[in-house]
């Protein structure tokens, strides 16, 4: 619940940065390609964001039907250090790997929490800079 709201929170700033209004032009080539930059900086964590908290909201979702901890695959129990560390987890660790070697995962998965924290917290720390 402590993750899903610090990145709520990101979110909304990311957000607002990403929906600042850019002047229609720039004094200098290098002001608007950093500003571009930014934008679409703000923009790929802002997606990441969204992507976790959705992966958040679906183990909080699978706390509330009951079926948290138990593997989408295989439908036995998700190893406890699995869950410990990556709490939104879906698959225990053999049946990722078997969606991994069969192709079937298309897209990154979202790292441990501490990697999730780390981040927010150092976004938070560059925004006081």
């Amino acid at each position: 619940m402590d993750l899903r709201q610090s990145l709520s929170r990101s979110q909304e700033n990311l957000n607002r940065e990403a929906l600042e209004e850019q002047p229609g032009f720039s004094t200098h080539m290098a002001d608007a390609g950093t500003d571009t930059f930014d934008r679409d900086f703000a923009l790929g964590m802002l997606s990441t964001h969204q992507e976790a908290l959705y992966e958040i909201e679906l183990a909080l979702e699978r706390i509330r039907n009951g079926t948290y901890g138990i593997c989408e695959l295989t439908g036995r129990r998700i190893e406890k250090e699995r869950l410990d560390a990556i709490p939104w987890a879906r698959f225990s660790v053999a049946a990722e790997m078997q969606l991994e070697q069969e192709g079937q995962v298309k897209r990154a998965g979202l790292g441990p929490r501490e990697t999730v924290a780390k981040s927010e917290a150092r976004t938070v720390e560059e925004d006081e800079e």
